[in-house]
């Protein structure tokens, strides 16, 4: 069982590592320029959000 364990453990690390690395690749390197307009479209990179509330209130 502890052998099990270890390899999971391993396995989890591994998955972080390559998780941390591939989140710096994109974002360093700016290899997803296609989602850049998704994120302001949907609010992500800005504060402005009125004309989603504006849509609202009409109803």
């Amino acid at each position: 069982m502890k052998r099990i364990e270890r390899i999971m453990i391993k396995i989890a690390v591994a998955q972080l590592l390559f998780l941390i690395l591939a989140q710096l690749i994109f974002h360093q390197f700016g290899l997803l320029q296609e989602v850049l307009p998704i994120t302001k479209y949907e609010g992500g990179k800005s504060e402005s959000y009125t004309d989603f509330l504006e849509s609202f209130q009409d109803k």
